[in-house]
């Protein structure tokens, strides 16, 4: 079929060539000049595992190029995907929808002949109604075009993996000729057996955010769990592992630390709660509002442990931060919560440098104000507190003994709790993690019922109370 994507962000950029690769002939639209020449060329303008190959393949077969101009794509689809960008509104927590709203105005009259718009970014309740009788009124005559909604459920790092093999496939459309148009579509996938489930379009937009909204709640509930456990003396890990064995709740994303990022969790969490605020059901939602507040307390958390484990001060003090992106296997460094507490600790005056495998030139764009190295060790050298903030596979394979030789003092916060802390302890690495406990020793006098302070000693004990105090942790 003759598909159109319109977006050639992450979204897009991943989908056309997905399309392509599977045996759609495809044009992508920007309005961005230098992605398109990038993506033409075969070189994908972010870094997403295995996208580059599959580009590669699709534009080698002709079945995949791309274009600034939205005339010509009204003139080469079939079906029109709708990929950009809703991102917050400045000021405001709805989602803004000014590139959707682009999209529309601009391809609709130029559409030459009945075709199926079908979005895929993640929008309020209620947006594709609103589309289709805004293309119907900017249409010509004739067109009749159809709106229907697929949103995307991708994983930034398997994003290639989620597009090909997807666990389900969500289509919102108001008669069964859009149905029957997207069942030809993803063929491959759903002859393969992935669910294809179709419903109205309202329901298609709110699984999405629904969606979202669970995850970032467990998510957040987890990190709930870890502020109780420092409070209490317990051990949130092993909490996690207790909650995960019951089958109704399950393992994955129990894994409390600095919270989650990026492009989508926090901003379409704060856009749905906008919008049942708007629909009147506010009060169904408003759970949200604290599972936005959890998780960005964590980000406040870990540096106050980062402070504490300085003996209270941070000026001058060398840290490195180790992870810039929001997670693993992407450059994507939008809302990262490795960046925040990097920021959040220059600007208490430390001296902070960070290392990503893949994220440093986007995250030296957004915080110009911190140092990087893109070497880990350089990074490492001379550093008085290491923070291991970005769960890259990289970090869980450091070897402690041969770092704990390139820092000046082996001070480590765990903040995704993704290490083998015995093993950095073995090697001389004072460990610290929200949730976690650290061991005690008879030197430790704070209140045991705090173990964020329990083997640190208070700003006014002096370096050399801050070295007993790490040696016994």
């Amino acid at each position: 079929m003759r598909l159109t994507v319109i977006g050639t962000g992450y979204l897009g950029a991943v989908h056309a060539a997905c399309m392509a690769d599977i045996g759609h002939d495809v044009l992508g639209v920007d309005v961005d000049i230098d992605k398109i020449t990038a993506l033409a060329e075969g070189r994908p303008p972010f870094y997403e595992p295995g996208l580059d190959d599959v580009l590669t393949r699709a534009l080698a077969c002709g079945r995949l190029r791309f274009t600034t101009s939205l005339r010509e794509a009204a003139a080469h689809g079939e079906v029109h995907f709708i990929c950009v960008g809703t991102p917050q509104q400045p000021g405001s927590r709805a989602a803004d929808l000014r590139h959707v709203d682009a999209v529309v105005d601009g391809l609709a009259p130029h559409l030459p002949a009945p075709c199926l718009v079908v979005g895929k970014s993640t929008v309020p309740v209620g947006t594709a109604a609103r589309l289709a009788a805004r293309l119907a009124g900017l249409a010509p005559a004739g067109a009749r075009p159809e709106v229907a909604w697929n949103p995307e459920f991708l994983r930034e790092g398997f994003a290639v993996q989620d597009t090909l093999h997807p666990d389900r496939i969500v289509v919102g459309a108001t008669g069964p000729a859009a149905h029957d148009t997207l069942r030809r579509v993803y063929a491959p996938m759903v002859a393969a057996g992935v669910p294809y489930l179709g419903t109205d379009p309202n329901t298609a937009e709110l699984v999405k955010v629904a969606a979202n909204s669970f995850l970032a709640t467990k998510i957040s509930f987890i990190n709930a769990m870890a502020e109780v456990c420092d409070a209490a003396g317990a051990d949130v890990a092993t909490l996690a592992d207790a909650l995960g064995h019951d089958t109704r709740i399950g393992r994955r994303f129990l894994n409390a630390g600095v919270g989650f990022g990026g492009g989508c969790l926090p901003k379409d969490i704060r856009a749905f709660t906008a919008r049942a605020q708007e629909l009147g059901a506010g009060a169904a939602v408003a759970f949200l509002d604290q599972v936005d507040e959890i998780n960005k307390r964590q980000r406040t958390r870990t540096a106050a442990l980062a402070r504490r484990l300085a003996g209270g001060e941070l000026t001058g003090r060398r840290v490195t931060v180790l992870g810039a992106t929001f997670k693993p296997d992407s450059d994507d460094v939008r809302d990262s919560p490795a960046l925040a507490v990097a920021s959040a600790l220059h600007r208490e005056g430390a001296d902070v440098r960070v290392h990503d495998p893949e994220g440093t030139a986007n995250a030296q764009l957004a915080h110009p104000e911190l140092r990087y190295s893109t070497d880990l060790l350089t990074a490492c050298q001379g550093a008085e507190l290491v923070l291991h903030l970005t769960e890259w596979s990289q970090y869980r394979e450091l070897d402690p003994v041969k770092l704990a030789r390139v820092v000046r003092e082996p001070l480590l916060i765990d903040g995704r709790n993704a290490l083998d802390h015995d093993e950095w302890r073995a090697a001389g690495w004072t460990v610290k993690a929200l949730g976690r406990p650290a061991p005690q020793t008879p030197a430790d006098t704070a209140d045991p019922r705090d173990p964020l302070r329990a083997t640190i000693a208070s700003p006014a004990a002096g370096p050399a109370a801050r070295t007993t105090a790490r040696t016994g942790a």
